[in-house]
């Protein structure tokens, strides 16, 4: 999952006439970064064996708050990461 920063405004024919960054705040990055690394807690069960990929990916969002100064920093961030497969 990645963090959507961007508001749009569209035409009526449904054209994006208009884009607006939002900032996010530092409660909200952590709540979708709890969420992503309970979506992903089954790759490391007992009986799997997760790639590095995967195991560099949750580090890299447990990582997030002490990484970068501003919750909108971490989040574009992580929108650049690559998710594994």
């Amino acid at each position: 999952m990645k963090i959507n920063r961007n508001k749009y405004y569209y035409d009526n024919e449904g054209n994006i006439i208009q884009t607006i960054l939002l900032d996010i705040s530092w409660i909200e990055l952590r709540l979708e970064r709890e969420s992503e690394l309970n979506k992903t807690d089954y790759m490391f069960l007992s009986d799997r064996t997760a790639s590095q990929e995967w195991i560099d990916y949750r580090q890299f969002l447990r990582d997030l708050p002490q990484n970068y100064e501003s919750a909108n920093d971490a989040a574009d961030a992580w929108n650049e990461y690559p998710i594994p497969e």
